[in-house]
């Protein structure tokens, strides 16, 4: 059918991934760092580009948007606070939107932590999450500009949705990721099966993204840093005190990944 919607999935660089959703005709792509394998998606499945969408200001999210724009003059949706400079419709939390050229409403929630005007969209009806560098399969982003307190929340937001919401975030950081939150969670066995079929898809080339809200839950310890396991073993490990707030344990938390080899 022409008319339902899609999701492809376009590698770039050394592990971005960058999404085009369509319905069969048009397309709009999340996260467009490059022209050139958007482009080239486009053209092989006989794609009309009708709108961009943008998560953050980073080069590697919006780096090809001026390329795609002179292929076609679509509007650019983006992040209110982040000041990308391309962007034609700003938006912030509670703004809804329906994707030109595609029927996709969309609900945009303020993520702040990797950058301070970091935004998500939702897709109540399919149950799609675009969550840029926010949520990872496994793990959350660096704090580049925002706080533990505010990535803590914007995590928060996005654990609240509903369990079987696919989050297709930006990066095949997977296995990385995993590796950390196993030295977090030795005893989560939720997890020690995740990291035997996460390897296996990743052995074969397939991408381990889309995950899952319930599989984030599950296993990765940025949505698990309330935790007694996760609160004991930063304890143990010396990186909290034991009267740590919140927001203190998990900051402790990123710190700890930051320099996890």
């Amino acid at each position: 059918m022409k008319n339902s919607l899609s999701i492809l999935t376009v590698p770039a660089f050394d592990d971005n991934y960058l999404w085009i959703i369509h319905d069969g005709v048009h397309a709009a792509v999340v996260d467009p760092g490059d022209a050139q394998p958007i482009l080239q998606a486009l053209a092989q499945h006989g794609l009309t580009l009708s709108a961009i969408l943008l998560t953050h200001h980073h080069a590697d999210h919006i780096g090809g948007v001026p390329a795609l724009l002179a292929h076609a003059p679509v509007p650019v949706f983006g992040p209110t606070r982040d000041k990308i400079a391309v962007v034609t419709q700003k938006l912030q939390q509670g703004d809804e939107l329906q994707v030109p050229g595609i029927k996709l409403d969309l609900r945009v929630i303020d993520v702040p932590g990797h950058t301070l005007g970091h935004i998500a969209y939702f897709a109540p009806e399919q149950r799609w999450l675009f969550c840029g560098d926010t949520l990872f399969a496994g793990g959350c982003g660096r704090l580049f500009e925002g706080t533990p307190a505010q990535m803590l929340h914007s995590l928060d937001q996005l654990a609240a949705l509903p369990e079987d919401t696919a989050v297709y975030c930006a990066h095949e950081y997977t296995m990385s990721n995993l590796r950390f939150a196993k030295e977090v969670e030795p005893g989560n066995q939720q997890l020690t099966a995740r990291i035997v079929q996460e390897q296996a898809k990743r052995d074969q080339g397939i991408p381990t993204v889309p995950s899952s809200i319930a599989l984030e839950k599950q296993t990765n310890p940025f949505l698990r840093s309330r935790e007694a396991s996760v609160i004991s073993r930063l304890q143990e490990r010396g990186k909290i005190q034991p009267e740590a707030d919140a927001s203190s344990r998990f900051g402790a938390l990123r710190e700890w990944k930051n320099h996890f080899a």
